[in-house]
């Protein structure tokens, strides 16, 4: 009924329809979609369900990875427990749409993405996890149906690029409200509900994550790449990172192992 992949978009736009009704999920990277003439981008926080027979065309980054899963159309007999299952999945296949997803469903699929990964020739794992996806994902689809949903108002990813663009600088909670269209107050609801964490913590986790990488990846200096990611002196970087990752620059820096 069910069977799920792991997999890299092309670059190049690619279109094409099949029998069976699918969901591309965002695991790394970006994509775009467009579902029988209507566009859609894929970031770590979305899914797309695609009807069956719906033309898409899809093309991704060079960063890009998306886990699909696939689910057979054909009904199963009506005297079996299988069949009222397969009801309840069929109403989120009426229509293309967007799901965006809340920190538990996007912890799932990172969690079953990993699995895949290191498991790539167990199909019955990826068949139970990709079913247990799918199974939350029609929950939330249909528990949300014909009621207003705050979550659609914002997208981790898309406030993630805001400050990744405006890293050097001081940002604020406001402007992320400001880049959301919301108030602070409502900023900080909505977020915290979707992402989990607060909206300080998310652009601190952010710093730090673009922080992590310059000192494994690049020779800049500490001094350097703390201003780059927007922290006021060295020290401050140096605290942070021993205060919520353990580590110091020294020991992430190229060439140096962590003990």
């Amino acid at each position: 009924m069910v069977n799920a992949k792991l997999l890299k978009l092309p670059i190049a736009a690619h279109q094409h329809r099949h029998e069976h009704h699918q969901i591309v999920i965002g695991v790394r990277g970006e994509a775009e979609l467009s579902v029988d003439g209507t566009g859609a981008h894929l970031d770590t926080w979305k899914a797309y369900f695609v009807p069956t027979e719906a033309r898409h065309d899809y093309c991704g980054n060079d960063k890009n990875h998306v886990l699909v899963i696939n689910l057979d159309p054909l009904t199963p007999a009506i005297n079996t427990p299988a069949h009222a299952d397969y009801e309840r999945m069929m109403r989120v296949f009426e229509k293309p749409r967007t799901l965006q997803m809340d920190s538990r469903l996007q912890g799932l699929v990172q969690f079953a993405a990993g699995e895949f990964d290191r498991a790539p020739d167990h199909v019955t794992l990826q068949q139970h996890l990709a079913a247990s996806i799918l199974y939350c994902m029609a929950d939330r689809i249909t528990d949300s149906q014909g009621q207003p949903s705050n979550r659609n108002c914002i997208s981790p990813e898309h406030i993630r690029r805001y400050i990744l663009g405006n890293l050097h600088r001081k940002i604020t909670v406001e402007d992320m409200a400001g880049e959301a269209c919301l108030s602070v107050s409502r900023f900080h609801e909505v977020f915290r509900e979707v992402a989990g964490i607060t909206p300080h913590q998310f652009l601190l986790q952010t710093r730090l994550d673009q922080a992590t990488e310059l000192l494994a990846s690049t020779s800049l200096t500490v001094s350097e790449i703390s201003y780059r990611t927007g922290f006021s002196s060295q020290s401050a970087l140096t605290n942070a990172l021993r205060k919520y990752k353990g580590t110091t620059p020294s020991r992430l820096q190229v060439g140096e192992n962590v003990a």
